[in-house]
């Protein structure tokens, strides 16, 4: 159980630093500030949360300081369902309601190289999955 509660609180902060930059934000800061500041003003949690958001936005691609802001708000969804064990199920609904949704695709390659007849002067490089013998062959001679 202990390893779910982790696993929830690493990816509730990382999803919610996500979706701070989408428009989905404004919708989600008020429901989670609701769910983070139990007992607590709620304008006051929507604050602090506006605050992790214009950091995360003004990062700009600087990965330790959105690691910073993912921190903090680990932190409190830590302190929250360990003070509320029960707050787990709401901020997994949370989650799933704001979370995107992507389609399940399967993809299906197939990748044939053939070099036949030819000479190659130099490297060949083949890449993705590789079923089968791939083989080396004396050069001919004269080469």
């Amino acid at each position: 159980m202990e390893a779910e509660i982790a696993q929830l609180v690493t990816t509730g902060a990382t999803t919610v630093v996500g979706l701070m930059a989408t428009e989905a934000w404004t919708q989600l800061r008020s429901r989670l500030a609701g769910l983070l500041g139990r007992g607590r003003d709620a304008e006051e949690v929507s604050a602090e949360l506006e605050e992790i958001r214009v950091e995360v936005v003004r990062a700009d691609g600087d990965t330790e300081l959105v690691g910073d802001q993912t921190a903090e708000l680990r932190n409190r969804i830590r302190r929250l369902l360990r003070q509320e064990p029960d707050a787990a199920g709401e901020l997994r609904a949370l989650l799933e309601e704001f979370t995107p949704r992507q389609p399940r695709q399967v993809v299906i390659t197939h990748t044939v190289n053939t070099i036949d007849h030819g000479t190659v002067n130099g490297t060949v490089i083949m890449t993705g999955p590789v079923h089968g013998t791939i083989g080396q062959h004396p050069a001919p001679p004269g080469n």
